[in-house]
């Protein structure tokens, strides 16, 4: 199963990297649709900005490994090969379980995406980190991926729909429980509805089609697949 082998890789991270790496692959719809979809397909360089514990690096390896193995749910498109997939986590204890789980070939390190150097990429990926910036810092942070872009390159973003209702509402409060566990402060969330977020990534340089992302789950969340102009 595709979810236990990226799982996997968590066993010499210890047993919290292992068990929040089973869970999160297990129940999160997001994942599964990077492959169904074939969203990454045929990017080459992959860029996961806030990428916690390297959670993405290890599905797509394990999906690599899956597919070469000739394992591959019938239907789906080709798992994606990316010559590189990098991430940038501002906890250290993040990146140390990241580092410990994928070995010496993981590209993962300790930064603040409002500031770091996002380099060239192909694709962008952003799950559930732009709430816990500012409305202002998220938009610098969607131009600078903008700069980081070709024409034409992709950028998913999943976000938490304002107009979610209870659903939002309760994904604002589990966020929050989360950070308070992690970082161990109270954080303000900045979200926006699904046309807000629309409006913001024209601006920055995209053009977007939106996805519900929360199949099988209490969250209002929606994937944003934006692809530069």
């Amino acid at each position: 199963m595709l979810t236990e082998q990226a799982a996997r890789l968590y066993r010499n991270a210890g047993l919290f990297a292992y068990g929040f790496a089973r869970g999160k692959l297990r129940g999160d719809p997001v994942y599964r649709a990077t492959l169904e979809r074939g969203l990454l397909l045929g990017r080459s360089r992959i860029l996961d900005l806030g990428c916690g514990q390297g959670l993405l690096s290890a599905w797509l390896r394990a999906a690599a490994a899956n597919f070469e193995n000739g394992g591959w749910p019938p239907g789906w498109p080709p798992a994606p090969r990316p010559r590189s997939t990098r991430g940038i986590e501002l906890m250290d204890r993040e990146v140390a379980r990241a580092r410990r789980a994928l070995g010496a070939g993981c590209e993962i390190s300790q930064g603040d995406i409002r500031t770091a150097d996002f380099g060239s990429a192909d694709a962008v990926v952003i799950f559930d980190v732009l709430q816990y910036l500012g409305e202002e810092e998220q938009i610098r942070v969607l131009r600078r991926v903008r700069a980081a872009l070709p024409a034409h390159g992709l950028l998913l973003l999943r976000v938490s729909d304002t107009g979610g209702g209870m659903r939002f509402r309760y994904g604002q409060w589990i966020d929050k429980v989360v950070m308070l566990c992690r970082a161990h402060t109270l954080v303000d969330l900045h979200c926006r509805s699904v046309s807000q977020w629309r409006e913001v990534l024209g601006e920055c340089g995209f053009d977007v089609q939106a996805a519900p992302m929360s199949e099988g789950t209490r969250f209002a969340n929606v994937l944003l697949i934006a692809h530069a102009k």
